[in-house]
Order: C-alpha cells, then sequence, then structure tokens
C-alpha cells in the first residue's frame, strides 16, 4: 500500500485546520455560541470548503480528536509495530501510539462538552468508533492470518471498552503532567495501561 499522495496529505490538512478551528470556538463559546461561517473565517476557508469535509458543525468539533498534526498513517503504524509479540502485545504498542496525552485530554473536553451539548455525543461515538475500527484493521495485517477476524475483533472491542472510562473520566487516572490530587484511589497513566493489558493478556 502506498503512502498518502500530496492532495490527500492537503485534504487532511484542511480538516485539521477546520476541526481545530470548530473545537477551539466550540471551547471558548460553547456549541450554540458560533456558526459554520465563523469556523471558514477563523480557519481561513470557504463554506463550500468546509461542506466537502463535514456535514456540519457538531461533526467538526468531534473531528479535532481525530485530525491531529503529527497523527502516523496506516502504514507507518505498520512499520513501527513489533509483529514478534502477542496480539496484546502489539494492541499495546498501538494504544500507546493512537492515544497520546494531548489527545486524550481533547477527548475529555468533548466528552464535557457533549455533557452540556448532547448533539455532539453522536459524533463523538462515531470518532471513537473509528479509531476502534482502524486498531482492528491494524491488528489484522498484523496478525498475518495467524489469528481470525472474530479475534481481533474481539481484541480490539475488548480494548476500547476498557479505555472508555479514561475518556469519560469515570475512573481517577492521572496523566502525564497533570498534578498529584492526592485522591488515595488515583493511579498514573501508565498503571492504567499495565494494568488493562495485564487483566487482557491474563485474564480476569
Amino acid at each position: 500500500m502506498n503512502k498518502q499522495s500530496l492532495r490527500d496529505i492537503k485534504k487532511e490538512a484542511t480538516a485539521s485546520a477546520l476541526a481545530e478551528a470548530a473545537f477551539e470556538l466550540a471551547l471558548d463559546k460553547g456549541l450554540d455560541g458560533f456558526t459554520v461561517e465563523d469556523i471558514v473565517q477563523r480557519a481561513g476557508y470557504s463554506r463550500r470548503t468546509f461542506a466537502n469535509h463535514f456535514s456540519c458543525k457538531e461533526e467538526a468539533v468531534a473531528a479535532a480528536a481525530v485530525i491531529f498534526k503529527g497523527a502516523p498513517d496506516e502504514e507507518d503504524l505498520i512499520e513501527s509495530l513489533s509483529d514478534n509479540g502477542s496480539m496484546v502485545d502489539i494492541l499495546h504498542q498501538l494504544m500507546r501510539m493512537q492515544f497520546t496525552v494531548e489527545q486524550i485530554k481533547t477527548m475529555r473536553k468533548l466528552v464535557k462538552l457533549s455533557e452540556q451539548f448532547p448533539t455532539l455525543e453522536p459524533y463523538i461515538l462515531t470518532i471513537f468508533h473509528q479509531f476502534q475500527k482502524k486498531a482492528q484493521h491494524v491488528l489484522s495485517r498484523c496478525s498475518r492470518g495467524r489469528h481470525s477476524e472474530f479475534y481481533t475483533h474481539l481484541l480490539a472491542g475488548a480494548m476500547y471498552g476498557a479505555a472508555l472510562p479514561l475518556l469519560n473520566s469515570e475512573l481517577n487516572v492521572r496523566l502525564p503532567g497533570e498534578q498529584d490530587e492526592g485522591a488515595p484511589d488515583m493511579i498514573t497513566f501508565d498503571q492504567y495501561l499495565e494494568d488493562m493489558f495485564r487483566h487482557l493478556s491474563n485474564g480476569f
């Protein structure tokens, strides 16, 4: 599979700029405090360009979680992942590449916005599902026929189901760079990941 073309790179850069502008406006003004026109003016594009990428401002806001600068494409992910370990080991590597601390913080902000503006929620769920589908596809390719599609679907689903409480702050997990609030039940991000994948490897 070939690397992205220059056209694809420019298309993603445009979508990223629009999503970033929409996300910033949502944080500053709330979802009801701005229009698509405000997004395109901030990003420096036309309404027609916006319509080529997003169906509405909610979709653009949610896209800030998945369209981000420096994101590795699928081929880079495949090349970076070691295929010598188990599928759980590969999934562990993949999650660390997909979910950077900054991206988790963005997702948490989006979830909080959706609590105030419920029309955002289906778009956030769609974005999360895209992450899961990409992980399953990468796992399937790394499996090289050693495991069934059912197995890779099950494994990706289990991992992303376990990650949800981290994104919606249901669990008391401290991300790198955050202050230690001294809560007795607080664990670090690395501890959370290690425990999650230990259970996936050894059972519950």
